[in-house]
């Protein structure tokens, strides 16, 4: 999409005040409905990470996190781009057994992001996490828990409705399940967000399966890093943002990885230097529980159910001079 985007003759539904009552409102609901549906404990969350853990989340691989020295450890701390791997180990220490999980408040800074109606530097997500079985790394398995996310945020959205009748938006809890594979030879000449946008607009609850992988045009949907996500049991939840006219990613998650596919994903990345780090050998031993788990934008589902146009009518975030000038008088950002 183009740099801001502002819709013809758009005016947000609520104004300032109601914005930040309605977000509260939002976040509270949604927690007790995703803790009631996936069986999570709320804990408290690191906004740090030693760098030489090996526990900060490499994204796609390409982006720096932001890092600092501290001088009574002489050493660096990083800040969390999110918890994928941490989540892991907190559920071994805090002993958590099958069934059961926890979710975090997490908030984050991504310095290189693009800044955009749908990007910013701070990212502000539930981060979760669930201790499964063997028998349960399936995709029916992953469905299931998709659905369940779903749910939760119909309800989220009902509950929205009532306090706010304005508000227009509602969840379609009828799940389009695709592979990124299905999707490409479905649109062929389409890149991979032109697929997503054309199959979204016509599923506005979509879930896309098997992404980090390379397709059989050569490419992966999506990058994806090889140490967390098992790349044949994950994917992105997206919904249709009808004030945008676009398809938004409101949620990555998965089936985390095992011993043989860690090892299978790092080879393909050309990254076995990450089994220097002690969360890679713990998974590689099996001294970590089988999981799923994944994050989910705060600020995303705020802008979703809201109906804003911008991300930073939901969050206080920076912006470059171009950004500000585009939502001059037509655009609050907070």
């Amino acid at each position: 999409m183009e740099k801001t985007i502002i819709p013809k003759d758009y005016q947000s539904t609520l104004n300032v005040y109601d914005t930040q009552t309605a977000i509260g409102f939002i976040k509270r609901c949604f927690e007790e409905a995703l803790t009631g549906s996936l069986k999570l404990k709320r804990v408290s969350a690191p906004l740090f990470v030693d760098e030489r853990s090996g526990l900060n989340d490499n994204l796609s691989g390409t982006e720096r996190p932001v890092t600092f020295d501290v001088p009574a450890l002489r050493d660096n701390g990083e800040v969390v781009h999110s918890l994928a791997k941490w989540k892991r180990v907190a559920l071994k220490d805090y002993d958590f057994h099958s069934g059961n999980g926890l979710y975090a408040d997490m908030n984050a800074i991504r310095r290189d992001e693009e800044l955009d109606n749908l990007h910013s530097l701070y990212v502000d997500q539930w981060d979760w996490e669930r201790v499964i079985t063997k028998e349960q790394r399936t995709i029916e398995y992953l469905k299931e828990t998709v659905q369940g996310l779903v749910n939760a945020m119909a309800e989220t959205s009902s509950r929205l409705h009532t306090k706010y009748p304005s508000i227009k938006t509602s969840i379609d809890t009828n799940v389009a399940f695709i592979t990124s594979q299905e999707l490409a030879d479905l649109y062929p000449d389409l890149t991979s967000k032109e697929r997503e946008h054309a199959f979204v607009k016509e599923h506005p609850t979509t879930f896309i399966l098997q992404i980090g992988d390379v397709l059989n045009h050569g490419e992966p949907h999506d990058n994806r890093a090889p140490d967390y996500d098992d790349w044949a049991l994950n994917g992105d939840l997206l919904f249709w943002h009808d004030t945008l006219d676009c398809a938004m990613e409101l949620s990555s998650m998965g089936i985390r990885v095992d011993s043989d596919a860690l090892m299978d994903q790092l080879e393909k990345a050309n990254a076995k230097d990450r089994l220097v780090y002690l969360y890679h050998q713990q998974v590689l031993n099996n001294e970590l529980p089988l999981t799923i788990g994944g994050g989910i934008g705060q600020s995303r589902m705020c802008m979703l159910l809201l109906e804003k146009a911008h991300i930073g009518e939901v969050q206080v975030s920076l912006w470059d001079e171009e950004t500000i000038n585009a939502c001059q008088n037509k655009i609050f950002l907070l």
